[in-house]
């Protein structure tokens, strides 16, 4: 009869805590090794060094520059308008026609020609205050895409199709109940529809409610690229109708902010203003009620993510520290000791990973933490505006740097136990991941071949550090020059994810099955 033992308790204490052992042992290995160590550090410091340099540059015409207005969820906005208004005190309503939108381009620092931007805006609105980046409820006619509902800066709500005109014109209506402001539209005035309804959290007991007009600026293709004009609109409003508790005082108007270094100005030869016409109202204005999205529409205003540019120098040389943490234990025939010393091989390449994983985490983690927030500050000092963005993008922008450089290391690690050769792991990791994430941000590429190459290699990882948002009313160019990926910022770090699992679970195969 055979017996089969069990193992002690002692032993399977011991087994269990194996794990435990050979992690503590590649810790130590990696600490050990001065230049791992180093090479770490260094890459905290060259990420750093790299993102100083892009916020080198002066901005001369742009000394005093400020702060721009944020909006009530925290982005910078552009909150430039012209306004008709009075107070409305408690709960109550207003109603107007649009009979027309016309608008007219710069042609020169002193001429105009006719044209209308597809996103200027005539219309009505409840805004919390006149200071800019308050919030606001609006119903509004656009140039080219019909009736809309706009709140907050970041919400927009399609209403009608078509443009108003004096044999078509739109009716709208704003009710406002308590914090709830609803838009209605309507094609004759007596029968409505709703188009949405808006909270406004805090909005205050008297608010200021009319009528409005805004133009951001036209694009125009110059044959090298997108151009933007500064532009003008002009509304013409019927009588507006008011119900509730309205303050009977006269009707004031006034320019609201001036849209300075955002994706709307005024052009040279038209300042807004507001006449009687017709028993109603013509109105002209310029600048933009949106999101600040950067891109050439907004020169000379920098994003957040332009200080974290330095991030690709850091993770090159965190590819070198994890590609050498692997291949020379291969190279110095160093390998079969470890494996003699941990012979479950798994383990050994799950405790390089998390040493490795870990150690650029940290290093990106810090360098994204301290360039975040100088970055900003010396770039309003050295004149450049600066997009202000929700604490939770900014948070994600710096654990998701960390995040890149770590899993950036992972791959490489895989792809060395593949490769065995140190100079053919970071030649292929380099090539893969940093190179086409360095032509697609340059334009060297055409748009459509720098989006592919951002959605199907490892570059798509550096998707986890944009910090702005691609919002369909408000035209730029969106491209990965301006800090816009094709893949949203945890779907691109997917992708990467992706491919160091793949390599992961490559290398865990041929590490159990090859010699030492």
């Amino acid at each position: 009869m055979t017996t089969t033992l069990s193992p002690p308790p002692a032993a399977r204490r011991q087994d269990r805590g194996g794990f435990g052992r050979v992690l503590r042992a590649e810790w130590t290995k990696f600490r050990t090794v001065r230049g791992w160590v180093l090479s770490t550090i260094g890459a905290l410091v060259v990420t750093c060094l790299v993102g100083l340099l892009a916020t080198a540059q002066s901005n001369d015409g742009g000394a005093n520059a400020a702060k721009l207005p944020v909006g009530p969820s925290g982005d910078a906005v552009n909150d430039a308008f012209y306004f008709l208004h009075q107070p409305l005190k408690g709960d109550g309503g207003i109603t107007v026609s649009v009979s027309s939108l016309t608008g007219q381009v710069a042609a020169s620092p002193t001429e105009n020609k006719p044209g209308l931007a597809p996103w200027a805006k005539a219309g009505i609105i409840v805004k919390e205050s006149l200071e800019p980046g308050s919030s606001y409820a609006a119903m509004m006619v656009t140039g080219t895409h019909g009736v809309r509902m706009q709140y907050d800066f970041t919400h927009d709500t399609a209403g009608l199709p078509g443009a108003a005109s004096a044999e078509a014109p739109r009716w709208l209506r704003l009710e406002r109940s308590g914090e709830t402001v609803t838009g209605f539209q309507s094609t004759d005035g007596s029968k409505w529809t709703e188009v949405g309804s808006a909270r406004l959290k805090g909005l205050s007991e008297s608010s200021q409610v009319g009528l409005f007009v805004t133009s951001p600026s036209a694009t125009e293709d110059t044959g090298t690229g997108t151009g933007f004009n500064p532009a003008v609109a002009t509304g013409t409003f019927g009588a507006p109708t008011l119900s509730g508790g309205w303050s009977g005082d006269a009707w004031e108007d006034q320019q609201v902010s001036d849209g300075a270094g955002t994706s709307g100005s005024y052009s040279q030869s038209t300042k807004g203003d507001a006449v009687r016409a017709d028993g109603g109202y013509r109105i002209t204005g310029a600048g933009d009620i949106a999101p600040v999205v950067g891109g050439p529409a907004a020169s000379g205003v920098r994003i957040l993510s332009n200080f974290l540019v330095g991030a690709f120098a850091g993770l090159i040389m965190m590819v070198v520290v994890a590609a050498g943490y692997m291949t020379v234990e291969y190279r110095r025939g160093l390998i079969g000791v470890t494996f003699a010393a941990s012979p479950s091989r798994g383990r050994v390449l799950v405790a390089k990973a998390l040493v490795v994983g870990c150690a650029a985490f940290l290093a990106g983690t810090i360098a994204a933490a301290l360039m975040l927030p100088f970055g900003a500050s010396r770039s309003l000092a050295n004149g450049f505006p600066v997009l202000t963005v929700p604490s939770a993008t900014e948070l994600r922008a710096i654990v998701g740097t960390g995040l890149l450089l770590a899993v950036a290391s992972v791959f490489a690690l895989s792809v060395g136990v593949l490769l065995r050769r140190s100079a053919v792991t970071i030649t292929v990791v380099v090539v893969g991941m940093v190179l086409p994430y360095l032509l697609a941000t340059a334009s060297v590429l055409p748009p459509t071949a720098s989006d592919w190459l951002l959605k199907v290699t490892p570059a798509a990882g550096f998707a986890i550090q944009q910090t702005v948002t691609h919002y369909d009313q408000v035209v730029t160019v969106y491209s990965p020059m301006h800090g816009y990926f094709p893949l949203a910022p945890w779907a691109g770090l997917a992708v990467l994810c992706a491919y160091a699992a793949a390599a992961f679970a490559g290398a865990l195969v041929l590490i159990r099955r090859r010699d030492a």
